[in-house]
Order: structure tokens, then sequence, then C-alpha cells
């Protein structure tokens, strides 16, 4: 059994926030969970090429954008799920930060992190 308080798991910074990473490829359990916090006020350009995610959003508000544009409105209670490597926008309210509880699947090895500067999606 694997129990882990936020205080003892490796934090990253990703880019335009903070990932708090739960569970890792070293753990073999084939997936990794992550307390997520996207900075207020920032826009960032996402693709998982190499995993699905999973992100429930549990404080602030956002949104989600999808590659045509569709926009969906993340605010605590909501769940979205990129099940085909989706290319996305992620957008965190001006007012606030947003905290996500997300999964990817295959496990992360934990060290990640996005180039945002570049003109394409960021992906790892």
């Amino acid at each position: 059994m694997l129990v882990r308080h936020i205080s003892e798991v490796p934090s990253v910074d990703w880019g335009n926030g903070v990932s708090r990473r739960f569970l890792l490829q070293s753990d073999g359990m084939n997936y990794t969970v992550t307390d997520t916090i996207v900075r207020a006020g920032t826009k960032s350009r996402l693709e998982y090429r190499n995993h699905l995610e999973s992100c429930y959003c549990i404080e602030g508000s956002g949104e989600v954008v999808d590659f045509a544009g569709n926009t969906y409105p993340l605010t605590p209670g909501t769940l979205y799920a990129l099940d085909e490597h989706d290319p996305h926008f992620l957008i965190a309210s001006p007012q606030e930060d947003l905290r996500l509880v997300c999964v990817f699947s295959p496990a992360l090895r934990g060290d990640e992190t996005h180039s945002l500067d570049a003109a394409e999606f960021s992906s790892y």
C-alpha cells in the first residue's frame, strides 16, 4: 500500500503552474495522480502525445478549449478527459488560481515540464 501526504510528493513547476505528483512510473501503478495548480490569468497550449489525461476541478475557475474552438467552462465539480491526445488550451480565470486533480495514463516519470514559449502545442 502507498500512502502519501501532499507535503511528501515532488512538486514540479510545469510552466504556468505547479504539479504535485503523487504517483509516478516508478511506483508501478501504470498511472499518475497529480494535484495541479494553474496560475490565475494564464493560458497554456497543451497536448499529451504519449498520455491520456483526465482532470477534475476542485477549486477556482477557468476553461478548456479544444482544437476545434469549443469552450468548456471549468468550475469545482467539473471533469474533462483528453481521450484522443487532444491538443487544447487550458485557461485559468484572471481572478483566481485553478486547482485540478489529474490522472495520466500511462504514468509520468515525474520530471516532465512544458515548453510554453513555442508556437506549437507543448507536449510530453
